[in-house]
């Protein structure tokens, strides 16, 4: 198990034992082992028993469970606690927002112990006397349950990337004479899957690829088999003869609208037996479309006027932007986290981290920014002139629009990423006025992850895309592209008409620990589908050229 399993599954402990009233000091106890163990930089799987007690926090009792998790993958408290809970209040308490106290009004006061059950009664105004809860409550509450609901059998691209590609080597050994590709969403890059498709191209039976232990048939129908690893990914594969292969690539790799609008236009009557995509969009007179920008109808004009873009690749970024340390709620130090970015052979690194008002991840109050400094001016002398950390800070927009320091502070850093991290409850209009303000300050570099949105979790505040976009543009602030696989924010479908008004965009990692900064790679790809640039990104400028465009004159 990683540290963030074993971590998880102590807040899952603190919530369920909280809906059961259990001792309150044993609950904070397991919440706080929670926050250490995320923010533990060396793998619990490489540590003894004695390390594991020493750490701060973990007493012997916790560090038992730790070694059970580590030995068992589960912990025999929790299990206790979860046998006599009905599975539905269980899936309860994995909805964002929606605590233990309220979970045991709706289970104990209301009687209600499933997911379905609780959203009829929230359309039934059942939960506006509840303790605790309200006209405003129950209606947040719908929303998040019709998201949860909508979301669960869904998964992050970054959570299936490396298990499809294993699954396709593996494919490919064991059937040597096939063509084997992925297709569908996976092939296009979506941010959210819903499995796993991947098209067979042979002219031999495959009933042999599947067994009981690493991949198990489910349902099989007219050459579409349906499966699932062993880690219960859902599995779509699809049989053809090899001279289909071409065809049935292209056929199962785009969307809807996209296949139906090529379908409409194009003179090709029929799809059958063409051995190469390739050929099927020459025989269309057609450029080549990657996969990636295969979803509307409208990437076939820009084919037919000859304006598709070179995408930008993820060696064009030159530099890590949005970064946090251990000043604020990082794992690593300053130096590690440069270190690192440098090895990777990136010419420079922003350090991003919290703002004051960020108490809740130990944000930088000014007499901390200045010994940040002082180490950063000290660690800049020893690099050579091909590398350079930049005075950084994620600052948050607080409820009025302000940025979260006084001008004589805002005027030191070398950018400011300018974010929304509290009271997030906001309608469009107060969400869009909020952010304007912000993109307005003189000292805004850039607008980071514009919607606050986590994939999978929770839905962004509303926002009027195109003001927002606007507002950058008329103020020279770039916008962020949140390259975390759960945020992924600006969401890819806005970046043509940010190129439109010619608003650069940076790839950031919002890395919290060196391994974090790798997330540039699903930021690229988000970037990719939205047709990204090298030129029209900021951080794909080396460093002299980056400096000069982050430098604002403020009178």
């Amino acid at each position: 198990m990683t540290n963030k399993e074993i971590a998880n599954a102590f807040q899952d402990l603190a919530k369920i034992m909280e809906l059961h009233k259990e001792n309150k000091f044993k609950i904070r106890s397991y919440s706080s082992a929670y926050i250490t163990l995320r923010k533990l930089g060396t793998p619990l799987t490489e540590m003894s028993d004695a390390e594991i007690n020493d750490l701060k926090g973990i007493g012997k009792a916790i560090s038992g469970k730790i070694r059970e998790l580590l030995d068992n993958g589960a912990m025999a408290t929790y299990q206790k606690y979860a046998d006599k809970t009905p599975p539905g209040v269980l899936e309860m308490l994995k909805i964002k927002g929606f605590g233990p106290k309220k979970v045991e009004v709706i289970w104990r006061e209301m009687e209600i112990e499933t997911i379905g059950e609780l959203l009829y009664a929230c359309g039934e105004n059942r939960l506006i006397e509840a303790k605790g809860f309200g006209q405003k409550t129950q209606e947040d509450l719908k929303n998040k349950l019709k998201y949860y609901l909508k979301s669960k059998d869904s998964f992050h691209y970054a959570s299936l990337e490396a298990e499809a590609n294993e699954l396709v080597v593996n494919l490919k050994e064991q059937l040597p004479s096939a063509k084997i590709e992925l297709t569908g969403a996976i092939r296009r890059l979506n941010p959210i899957l819903n499995n796993i498709e991947i098209l067979v191209a042979s002219d031999e039976p495959i009933n042999a690829i599947f067994d009981a232990e690493k991949l198990s048939l489910q349902t099989e129908e007219k050459g579409v088999f349906n499966a699932k690893t062993e880690h219960g990914t859902p599995i779509k594969i699809y049989h053809c003869g090899v001279n289909e292969f071409g065809s049935k690539l292209f056929w199962f790799s785009g969307n809807q609208p996209f296949i139906d609008a090529f379908l409409e236009q194009s003179s090709i009557k029929t799809f059958k037996e063409i051995a190469t995509e390739e050929a099927i969009f020459k025989a269309a007179s057609l450029p080549y479309i990657l996969p990636e920008l295969r979803e509307e109808s409208t990437i076939l004009d820009i084919a037919k006027a000859g304006n598709l873009p070179t995408l930008i690749a993820e060696t064009d970024i030159k530099g890590v932007i949005h970064s946090h340390t251990t000043y604020s709620d990082g794992l690593n130090t300053v130096k590690e986290m440069a270190d690192y970015s440098q090895s990777l052979g990136y010419q420079y690194i922003g350090i991003t981290d919290h703002s004051k008002s960020a108490f809740y991840a130990n944000g930088l109050k000014p007499d901390r920014l200045h010994q940040q400094w002082a180490e950063i001016d000290q660690l800049n002398q020893t690099y050579g002139a091909n590398f350079k950390i930049l005075k950084g800070i994620e600052s948050d927009i607080l409820s009025s629009g302000a940025l979260d320091y006084e001008e004589d502070i805002l005027k030191q850093f070398d950018f400011i990423i300018a974010s929304v991290h509290s009271n997030l409850k906001m309608d469009k209009d107060k969400a869009t006025i909020r952010l304007i303000k912000a993109i307005e300050n003189p000292y805004t570099t850039m607008l980071g992850h514009p919607t606050g949105r986590l994939l999978l979790s929770r839905e962004g505040y509303p926002i009027d895309h195109p003001k927002v976009i606007d507002a950058c543009a008329a103020n020279g602030v770039y916008i962020e592209l949140n390259a975390h696989p759960y945020r992924l924010d600006l969401d890819w479908t806005w970046i043509p008409y940010a190129i439109e008004k010619g608003v650069k965009i940076s790839i950031n990692p919002d890395a919290h620990s060196t391994k974090g900064i790798h997330d540039i790679h699903y930021g690229t790809l988000a970037a990719r589908k939205g047709m990204l640039t090298k030129e029209m990104c900021v951080n794909a400028l080396d460093l002299e050229d980056f400096v000069k465009a982050i430098s604002k004159s403020v009178v």
